[in-house]
């Protein structure tokens, strides 16, 4: 679809008027059976993003992935290979399963948690069978004590993985479309950004209790914003922001994913009195560090067609949703972020935030990023405790639907796109109709 600027008088929500703009059923955040419907259907057959090709910086490079999401006990391995064919380095996913008994293959002390290193092969700790980084089996512990067993055929199993910008995916259905043709017009909209030049990196990650579709729901829309983030603010400031409330300077949605353009992160602002005083001090704050690097691809003329597409000159920040749940936000000071939602249960997810900067060239350029990233935490975590109040209220199915204003317009989007994945899965005979038919929700 296309880009819309807001007119004068009307909605963004008219410009897509299959979303309708009736109350939204939330039902989809608080049903099992739906939620167990979701694995199968959204995260066994979407592409998810598992990290960033600076995580494998030579040959023999591995982090795990736990990935309850796709179903309970899925571990994956990404590894980096190099081969005469692929010099460069190919980038390699299988499943963190061993083939003689099942033992997970690669894991440290405990076995639920991720761990990464470097490795000539991975060898089980149970039997030390052992396999190439191209996940052949290359060594069996008394291999003369098995019947018949042809090493060939005993090689890790696979899982689909491309790389997007130098952004690590994986799909675990082989037979979902490629990579780029599933990120789309967004997707091609933003290459060229100097991802590769941002390589400082400020990581958080959180339980939370709630469903992972409601957490993206905070970072869709601005309309909480001046009042959750008041304290946050300047007295001045936050009066302001209170009474006139804020509106984002364009959305968009094209098939799957969406997009909100909003003003913000001028560096440094307008009046500094409507700062912190350490944001004084250290020019940075939520919006990132004031002085801009010194790299090609982000002032306002170098930009990818994607970002700040209204070409604003009052534009701050744009966050690109990738279904199912991967968020792309970039600053107009010119660093960027990335959230996660990993669902674990209906009711709970494990959040993921990164940060990425250019490398700071002395100690003030390094603490007004650290600023930056500790401000950003206390900004989520503000968003992640009203979400945990809000699901145990819709569990009580006191109320199941909710109207949304015109501003929440991504919220309709997401909990739709989410609903066609489960109705399309449950269409087409489910798991060999071991799935019983969940409800069919009103959702939009």
């Amino acid at each position: 679809m296309a880009f819309f600027p807001k007119p004068a008088a009307g909605s963004w929500t008219e410009n897509w008027p299959e979303l309708g703009t009736a109350p939204v059923n939330y039902n989809d955040s608080i049903d099992p059976e739906h939620y167990l419907l979701e694995q199968q259907a959204i995260f066994k057959k979407t592409w998810l993003k598992v990290g960033r090709i600076e995580q494998l910086p030579k040959r023999g490079s591995y982090f795990t992935r736990e990935m309850p999401s796709a179903g309970p006990g899925t571990s994956v391995i990404i590894v980096k290979d190099v081969t005469k064919d692929n010099p460069d380095g190919v980038i390699r996913a299988f499943y963190n399963l061993c083939r003689h008994r099942g033992n997970k293959l690669v894991w440290s002390d405990f076995p639920g948690e991720e761990v990464s290193g470097v490795c000539r092969q991975f060898t089980c700790k149970y039997h030390a069978w052992r396999y190439g980084l191209n996940g052949d089996l290359t060594f069996v512990q008394q291999e003369g004590e098995f019947f018949d067993l042809d090493k060939n055929d005993y090689g890790l199993v696979t899982v689909r993985c491309e790389m997007w910008e130098g952004f690590i995916f994986i799909n675990f259905d082989d037979d979902a479309a490629p990579l780029n043709e599933y990120l789309g017009d967004f997707a091609k909209g933003l290459e060229g950004y100097p991802f590769h030049e941002m390589t400082e990196h400020y990581g958080y990650r959180s339980e939370v209790n709630a469903n992972w579709k409601l957490f993206i729901d905070a970072f869709t829309e601005f309309y909480h914003a001046p009042i959750l983030h008041m304290k946050q603010a300047e007295k001045e400031e936050a009066e302001k922001l209170a009474k006139f409330g804020f509106e984002a300077l364009a959305y968009d949605i094209k098939g799957d994913h969406s997009m909100v353009s909003s003003w913000g992160g001028m560096s440094p602002p307008k009046d500094i009195n409507m700062v912190k005083p350490i944001e004084q001090i250290l020019h940075s704050g939520l919006f990132g560090p004031w002085d801009r690097p010194d790299i090609k691809g982000i002032l306002p003329d170098e930009l990818p067609p994607a970002i700040n597409p209204g070409r604003h000159k009052t534009w701050g920040t744009d966050s690109f949703e990738f279904f199912p749940n991967f968020t792309l936000l970039f600053w107009a000071p010119g660093w960027y972020l990335t959230y996660n939602y990993w669902p674990t249960a209906v009711d709970k997810h494990i959040f993921e935030a990164d940060l990425y900067f250019v490398p700071p060239k002395n100690l003030r350029e390094r603490l007004s990023q650290e600023l930056a990233a500790v401000t950003f935490k206390e900004y989520a975590f503000q968003d992640a405790n009203t979400l945990e109040a809000t699901q145990t209220q819709i569990g009580t199915r006191v109320v199941t639907d909710f109207p949304l204003c015109d501003q929440e317009i991504l919220l309709r989007h997401l909990h739709m796109t989410a609903h066609q994945y489960v109705d399309r899965f449950k269409s087409h005979g489910s798991a060999n109709g071991k799935h019983t038919a969940a409800k069919d929700e009103a959702h939009v």
